[in-house]
Formats: structure tokens, C-alpha cells, sequence
């Protein structure tokens, strides 16, 4: 049986902590046999073997430079002096902001303002109730909300970091509804319109709850992250949001229309 079969997709903090043991479990057995493996030359040889696991173990390309990098830079900043309470410091941070990223495979991204321009020519004139799923600071749906009173806009954002932003910078809108907690657990078959601006890892989750649960009429609408193996209705060219493409899909219809853009 493959490896990478081993350990599910949805658990990379596992793989990340496997491939980090078995790069160190490798350089401690290469110290008892007389390695001359010390400092930089140490540190180098342990991210290399962390990537190689991490490899072997069917992480995603990018996670294979991060282990390669990540000992070798503990060991440097080692040497800088640097007090220990700022390490602590700038881990508090990170895990305010990126902490479900271990978990989720999404990043925090956000929403430009030509993206929202043109989100927002894709609302319908009729009122309409939106949900940004994984709504980072709000950087969508305060805009939108400015622009379009009539409709009702639900934010959703897991990390603490950006829902705090987005609470505060929200508080006061009264057609947002601001929410720390996990997409997937809402219903979205009360939404006219779901956006989403994540990673390719989830879009096929996306795909099959967006077919579950919208309804007909309903659009989603991805930033920059197609569905595999699905034709959108049609692709706002990047020209018209600052450099992304959005893919427009009806999860509900029976049939997909025609690729353009």
C-alpha cells in the first residue's frame, strides 16, 4: 500500500509532524554509526530528509520546500540572539491567522477591490443573500454591503486573527452577519449566491456540497480555483478583477453552459 494512502489529505499537520520525526530519526541513527554531522551541515541534512519524507508520504509540492527550509532556519536564528519571548510572540500570531490552515489545506486570501467590483455586477438586482465562505477580514462583504443594502451578507471565518478584524471592521453593518465557525457546517441552500476564494485541495468538497445543497438558480462563485473536471457557466477574465479568475457555476442546473471569457 502507498503511504501517502496512509495518512487522509485533511490531516497535513500529521504528515507535517511524521515527516519532521522521520528526518530526525534518520540524522540521530547517522550520529550513532560516527556521522561528522554538526551545525548548518546538520540542520541541512535533516530538511532534506523531512522533504524526502514528505515526498514519500504524498504531501503537496510546496510543503516539501518548507521542510527543506525549516530546520536550517531554526538553526539560524538560533544565532541571532533573539529573545525567546518574541519567538513566542510571532507563533501566537501565526496561529491566530493560519492555525486552521494545518487543518483546512486554505490559506488566508483577500478580496481586491476590482474582484468585488466585479462580484458584485454578478448579484442579482433583486435582493439577494450572500455567504463569503471563508471570509478572511470581510474584505467582500463590507464593500458589497456598502453597496448593495438591499441584500444580506453572511460571513464565515474560521481563524481568529481575521475574524476578529472582520468583527470589529463589520460591527455596526446591519445587513452582515459576521461569524467565527466552519462553512461546512452551514446549510447553503439559503444562499442566492456563495463565494468562495480557498485552495484547489477542497474544491471538490465544494463541488459536492454546492450540488447537495444549493438551489436552483444559485450560483457559486470561486476565485481563482476552478472545480476539476467541471465547466463553469462562464470565467470573468482576470483583466476585469486585478489578475484572478472567477469561475461561475449553477450546481443546481442539470446542464453547464458553454466555457467563455
Amino acid at each position: 500500500m502507498s503511504p501517502r494512502w496512509l495518512i487522509p489529505s485533511s490531516m497535513p499537520l500529521i504528515r507535517f509532524v511524521l515527516s519532521q520525526l522521520i528526518g530526525w530519526a534518520v540524522i540521530f541513527a547517522a550520529l550513532k554509526l560516527g556521522a561528522p554531522l554538526s551545525g548548518f551541515a546538520l540542520a541541512l541534512s535533516q530538511g532534506a530528509l523531512a522533504a524526502l519524507a514528505s515526498r514519500v508520504l504524498g504531501a503537496p509540492r510546496w510543503w516539501h520546500a518548507f521542510h527543506l527550509a525549516f530546520t536550517p532556519l531554526v538553526w539560524a536564528a538560533s544565532g541571532l540572539g533573539i529573545s525567546a519571548g518574541w519567538y513566542l510572540a510571532a507563533f501566537t500570531v501565526l496561529a491566530l491567522f493560519y492555525w486552521t490552515s494545518f487543518r483546512t489545506q486554505v490559506p488566508l486570501f483577500l478580496t481586491n477591490a476590482a474582484t468585488t467590483h466585479a462580484v458584485l455586477d454578478l448579484l442579482p438586482k433583486k435582493p439577494t443573500r450572500v455567504l463569503d465562505a471563508g471570509a478572511g477580514t470581510g474584505s467582500l462583504v463590507r464593500p458589497l454591503a456598502a453597496a448593495r443594502p438591499d441584500c444580506h451578507f453572511v460571513g464565515i471565518e474560521a481563524a481568529p486573527g481575521p475574524w476578529l478584524i472582520g468583527r470589529l471592521l463589520a460591527a455596526g453593518t446591519p445587513n452582515i452577519d459576521w461569524r467565527r465557525g466552519d462553512f461546512w457546517a452551514d446549510d447553503w441552500a439559503a444562499y442566492d449566491l456563495i463565494y468562495t476564494f480557498l485552495s484547489p485541495v477542497p474544491m471538490p468538497e465544494v463541488w459536492a456540497k454546492a450540488q447537495a445543497q444549493m438551489r436552483p438558480g444559485a450560483r457559486l462563485v470561486s476565485n481563482s480555483f476552478a472545480v476539476p473536471g467541471v465547466a463553469p457557466d462562464f470565467i470573468v477574465p482576470a483583466t476585469a478583477t486585478g489578475g484572478r479568475e472567477l469561475y461561475v457555476y449553477s450546481p443546481a442546473a442539470k446542464g453547464k453552459a458553454p466555457i467563455k471569457g
